[in-house]
């Protein structure tokens, strides 16, 4: 019961760390989400290339 209070209080306080820093620095906190974006589409990108390569034969 107490770990599940714990889990509910972390969960708000990161939600509340995250809104605080998008309202506090918008363009820092759009540039960040823009850095994940492109890294993550980066990655897709690149195992779609690993996973051709292996099939091609």
């Amino acid at each position: 019961m107490i770990a599940v209070n714990v889990k509910k209080i972390a969960g708000l306080a990161g939600i509340a760390l995250v809104l605080f820093f998008v309202i506090a620095q918008p363009g820092q906190a759009a540039g960040l989400v823009g850095n994940i974006i492109q890294f993550l589409r980066d990655s897709a990108e690149s195992v779609i290339t690993f996973v051709s390569n292996v099939f091609k034969g």
